[in-house]
């Protein structure tokens, strides 16, 4: 997990080593789950959260590669690359002075993983390929294939093809076996019987995946080597290409460097800025992203990478900040579309969301139940699978949170029909809150009260005692009910229903800077009742990635009580928490220290310390050992865009956070802004040169860089250039 490289389709993933004589491939589908609905409480009115109830995700199969011989001092000037702009991995070595390459690559045209041998020297070895579940390998007609059926009756299997056309190719039992092969093309697949529709209880039984996986690596195996490469990366590069970014030049020193020493240089000497190594971690996030998230099931805690069928916390959805973050690059780096995976998910999930809130959510058990006795709408716990299920406690919230990501992707794109699409679950999560908020009475600093509405009794998470009308929850609900009413105005839908929310957003009791700690309160109350470090910012939700508290808008003492609290939870943490705090710092305008939580984010990790490995992974310290968590990965490079560029529906503002270490001169393009629009952007000397601003779909919005203001009216697909004064 530290040191393999990943290939992935949106579908399937694949980590390798690239060991020259025995090199494994991890094989996932983003579907191999066990686990159900999940629909039976626990004692105290909660959700099971174990890997024989709620489920997990895990490993599908084993790709086994071995070449006899090409070990040791017979192999020489081996080097390893995953290759940005292309999407693959390779490797190249001298076997005895002879030169050997390796490419590794998931083609999402062919949806198949490809292993391909070349080099001036005859391949000779050995190809076999495990289950993770004592299944049976058997070898017929050309392939090795295995089949098998999980307890939660969800099917599936793997298949591996190779093809030469020189040497000798044979499947022998388990295995196949090559020699003489100047080139080798290996071509394995594997797949489930999921189906992303809960009225088919999430099960195509009309899908043989035995049958399907030995057709496409059958179909694949027909392409020579050179067009199967050539298709992947055109459909790779379609994507990838649509942004670019330059932070300025490192020294030859330092391009000489191979990555794992480059981080820990980097670390070690803060003074010297290694600026095309910190712009690569965005394009590594990228890249993840388009491996990781097409149209099949979003990213989860690992994307779609794992070693083992034991991932700590299953590899689940976490809706508290992680499943989130995963798609907090997508739309500001040019992959909107990759955020699409998240947006299905969720509608296909929403039927049996429903139905377990309707039938569960208000037991007398329950302590988070709604006390109205009024149910209606959805809700999820703290964790989600891909069947519907929830899973250890309830997280009100959560609903809400899930909207506001889902919402964004509408903010960058204008597009109506994501938001026909994402509507029902817009408007079953605003039911749930219009069911669930309560009437309490406060008294305001000049000593007068008034009635407000508060969350019923919730976490702030995962942090402090139960409480009601925390700040994460308020916020989240004031942003859900001004999300829906745009979307109802621009539907031309649900007008009484609109109405309604907006009269009880009105009454929504909103958080207050604590006149004992000056930070922005977490709970209703003063006080502080929790840990003064603790990784999460849920009471800042409402200034990122929320908009109701703005650093242009909003009071001097609310933003005073915002920094404080960032200063009060420090500038070190586990990465996915450092990223957080990083953007925070950006909305702030402060950015040196959004810069240095950025770095903070990319120091090695050691000793099973947090930070990032050798093959860049962001790795979350567990005391004695590390899991990787790819939130950071992503969160990680959204933070560095905000530092370039922060946009809001009718605001694009350049530099906003723009640190030291990149002010001489840099360039960005195809980052998308929030309003509907793309910029292309190039500075010197710390301030904006010029822009292009491009409408996707946006009308008008105000270009600002410094004093500079100029208002920019569009039609979609028109573009402008601006000259920064």
């Amino acid at each position: 997990m530290q040191e393999a490289l990943p290939v992935g389709n949106g579908r399937l993933g694949a980590l390798s080593g690239c060991d020259p004589v025995d090199d494994y491939l991890y094989l996932t589908d983003g579907a191999f789950w066990t686990g159900g609905r999940n629909d039976i409480l626990t004692d105290d009115g909660q959700l099971p959260y174990g890997a024989d109830d709620f489920g997990s995700f895990g490993l599908l199969a084993k790709l086994r590669v071995k070449l006899p011989g090409h070990s040791g001092d017979a192999v020489s000037d081996y080097r390893r690359q995953l290759d940005l702009s292309n999407g693959v991995v390779s490797a190249r070595y001298r076997h005895r002075g002879v030169r050997y390459r390796r490419e590794i690559y998931a083609s999402h045209p062919d949806d198949v993983i490809v292993v391909r041998l070349t080099g001036d020297g005859p391949h000779t070895g050995t190809i076999s390929l495990s289950g993770t579940h004592d299944e049976t390998t058997s070898g017929e007609k050309g392939q090795l294939s295995f089949t098998g059926k999980l307890g939660n009756d969800l099917r599936y299997a793997a298949a591996v093809t190779a093809v030469s056309a020189t040497g000798r190719v044979r499947v022998e039992d388990d295995e196949i076996t090559f020699a003489g092969c100047r080139e080798l093309l290996i071509v394995v697949c594997a797949g489930t019987d999921y189906s992303p529709d809960a009225a088919k209880n999430f099960r195509d039984t009309a899908n043989a995946p035995l049958a399907v996986a030995r057709a496409k690596v059958a179909a694949a195996a027909k392409v020579s080597g050179d067009t199967l490469l050539n298709t992947h990366v055109a459909d790779y590069q379609r994507l990838y290409n649509r942004f670019s970014i330059d932070l300025g030049d490192s020294s030859p020193v330092q391009r000489s460097l191979d990555s794992w020493s480059r981080l820990a240089v980097r670390h070690t000497d803060r003074s010297k800025p290694d600026p095309e190594l910190e712009a690569t971690y965005v394009q590594y996030g990228r890249y993840l992203t388009i491996t990781g998230s097409r149209d099949w099931l979003p990213m989860n805690l690992q994307g779609i990478w794992v070693h083992n069928n034991k991932p700590d916390w299953y590899a689940d959805y976490h809706t508290d900040i992680n499943v989130q973050m995963n798609y907090w690059l997508a739309d500001p780096a040019g992959l909107g579309e990759n955020s699409l995976a998240f947006a299905k998910y969720c509608v296909s999930q929403l039927p049996v969301w429903t139905d377990v809130t309707k039938r569960l959510y208000n037991n007398e058990k329950n302590r988070f139940r709604n006390s109205t006795g009024d149910i209606a709408g959805w809700a999820v716990a703290f964790s989600t699978n891909i069947h519907g299920g929830s899973g250890w406690v309830w997280h009100p919230s959560g609903n809400a949170w899930l909207c506001n990501s889902l919402w964004r992707h509408y903010e960058y794109s204008q597009d109506r029909d994501y938001l026909e699409l994402i509507y029902p679950v817009l408007k079953g999560a605003a039911e749930f809150w219009q069911a669930r908020l309560i009437t309490e009475t406060v008294t305001d600093p000049d000593g007068t009260s008034r009635e407000v509405l508060i969350d019923d009794s919730s976490w702030s998470p995962e942090h402090g005692p139960d409480r009601k009308g925390n700040t994460y929850g308020q916020e989240l609900v004031w942003e859900l009910f001004e999300e829906f009413g745009t979307a109802a105005a621009v539907l031309g839908r649900d007008e009484k229903l609109a109405a309604e929310l907006a009269a009880m957003q009105a009454r929504l009791y909103l958080p207050r800077v604590s006149p004992k700690t000056g930070w922005l309160e977490e709970w209703m109350t003063p006080d502080n009742l929790g840990e003064t470090t603790h990784r999460h910012l849920s009471p800042l939700i409402g200034f990122y990635p929320g908009d109701r508290i703005a650093a242009d808008t909003s009071p001097e003492p609310l933003l005073d009580g915002v920094r404080e609290l960032l200063v009060a939870r420090g500038m070190d943490s586990y990465g996915w928490a450092c990223a957080w705090r990083s953007l925070c710092w950006s909305r702030l305008k402060d950015a040196e220290k959004a810069y240095q939580l950025y770095l903070t984010i990319l120091r090695p990790s050691m000793n099973n310390g947090n930070g990032t490995s050798a093959n860049w992974f962001d790795m979350y310290s567990q005391g004695s050992y590390t899991i990787f968590q790819i939130d950071a990965n992503l969160g990680g490079g959204a933070a560095a865009l905000e530092m370039i560029l922060y946009s809001r529906p009718g605001v694009i503002e350049l530099l906003p956070a723009l640190p030291g270490a990149w002010a001489d001169k840099g360039s960005v393009s195809g980052v998308g802004a929030r309003g509907g629009f793309e910029v292309d952007l190039s500075w010197r000397d710390g301030r904006a040169t010029t822009a292009t601003v491009r409408s996707v779909g946006g009308r008008t919005t105000e270009l600002r860089a410094g004093d500079f203001r100029k208002r920019i009216t569009l039609k979609p697909g028109e573009s402008t250039t601006v000259r920064i004064r």
